[in-house]
């Protein structure tokens, strides 16, 4: 009913370059949904896609948006049929709601449900706002020792989960990560936490590999405009110079989305290795399909994640995993604006950037 509905505070984007912190109606949670005082959202790069292009792919802005995916809060209010928590119980929220009937969702494959409904991602609204409304079990009761921000966080962790689960990383493997931005840094110390023996770290910026190497990186490989056999040749001299195998990495893990480091990934990865392919970039890329052929380099698409979070937060609550280093900026809702820019640009070394929505109260 429209009289159970109120007014908060949201940053919706109107269209490419449009961002707008406004009035936005909330109703009231559904039987299974529970309603959350948005606490720390933070800021991802498809977030600040959306909002200088106004798209990523097939998914296009046509109708004003709540942005943010990368969410915590504060339990409010409870759906009729909600058992599992508790008003007061502060929650990370696990962002994408999947039809759980089909058979990607009952193979535990949810993650590529084709009735996917995911957080801010166009027509779906994001959770950048003061109140929400998620169902309740996608969402995960916060120990008293993980803070709101790291919950938020939960979120690119679990891009890093899954993109190592998916390379079949075990234990005393070594590693190559290819960017050293949120999702990268995530992905190398993951790997460091999931026993692997050595991990590389590529980028163009010399202060994200500076951010690495002090994250735990063993090796740092500043690549600029190195091509793809410059790179491969650097990483199997780091491997030998630390006695292991001068064949390539066990597994890459390629966080940029450019192409060259696309192919780099897959010239550094040793025979019967594997390449993950997280980030995302160009719709089409140029690969040397017949060297990764012949010496049988498996390269697997990752997207998203799936059943990931609780290990997520184990791996946050236990300390085996601190996020608290990555996040380097702090805004308020209000200045949600001043927080993409930041993050557009990487200003004074910005990594992630938590956008606090603890001070706004009901419109």
């Amino acid at each position: 009913m429209d009289s159970e509905k109120f007014q908060c505070v949201g940053a919706v984007l109107h269209k490419a370059g449009d961002l707008r912190i406004e009035s936005v109606s909330v109703r009231e949670p559904l039987e299974d949904e529970v309603q959350i005082s948005i606490q720390s959202v933070g800021i991802c790069g498809s977030d600040v896609h959306y909002w200088t292009h106004g798209s990523i792919g097939p998914f296009i802005v046509k109708d004003p948006m709540i942005l943010g995916h990368e969410s915590s809060g504060m339990i409010t209010k409870l759906g009729s049929k909600v058992t599992s928590f508790s008003i007061g119980d502060r929650v990370a929220i696990e962002p994408g709601i999947p039809c759980r009937k089909c058979t990607l969702c009952k193979s535990g494959k949810y993650n590529l449900c084709h009735e996917m409904q995911f957080c801010a991602t166009p027509p779906i609204h994001g959770s950048l706002c003061s109140y929400y409304n998620h169902p309740a079990d996608f969402c995960y009761k916060l120990p008293s020792n993980v803070s709101y921000d790291e919950a938020a966080m939960l979120e690119p962790l679990s891009v890093a989960l899954h993109a190592l689960q998916r390379a079949g990383l075990k234990a005393g493997n070594s590693v190559l990560v290819c960017g050293a931005g949120p999702v990268g840094l995530l992905n190398m110390m993951t790997a460091k936490a999931s026993g692997a023996s050595f991990v590389i770290v590529t980028d163009i910026s010399e202060q994200r590999l500076e951010t690495a190497r002090k994250l735990g990186a063993d090796a740092c490989i500043s690549v600029g405009k190195l091509s793809a056999v410059e790179v491969s040749k650097l990483v199997c001299e780091e491997l030998m110079k630390h006695g292991l195998s001068g064949d390539g990495v066990d597994a890459t893990v390629e966080c940029s989305g450019a192409s060259e480091s696309v192919r780099s990934a897959i010239a550094a990865t040793k025979p019967a290795g594997c390449v993950v392919l997280v980030g995302m970039g160009a719709p089409e890329v140029q690969i040397p399909v017949l060297d990764a052929s012949v010496r049988e380099v498996d390269i697997r698409g990752v997207f998203r994640y799936a059943n990931t979070y609780p290990l997520a937060l184990r791996l946050v609550a236990s300390g085996k995993i601190d996020v608290k280093p990555l996040i380097t900026h702090r805004f308020e809702l209000k200045d949600s604006l001043d927080a993409f820019e930041v993050t557009r640009t990487m200003k004074d070394g910005a990594i992630k950037v938590i956008i606090d929505c603890s001070n706004s109260a009901k419109a």
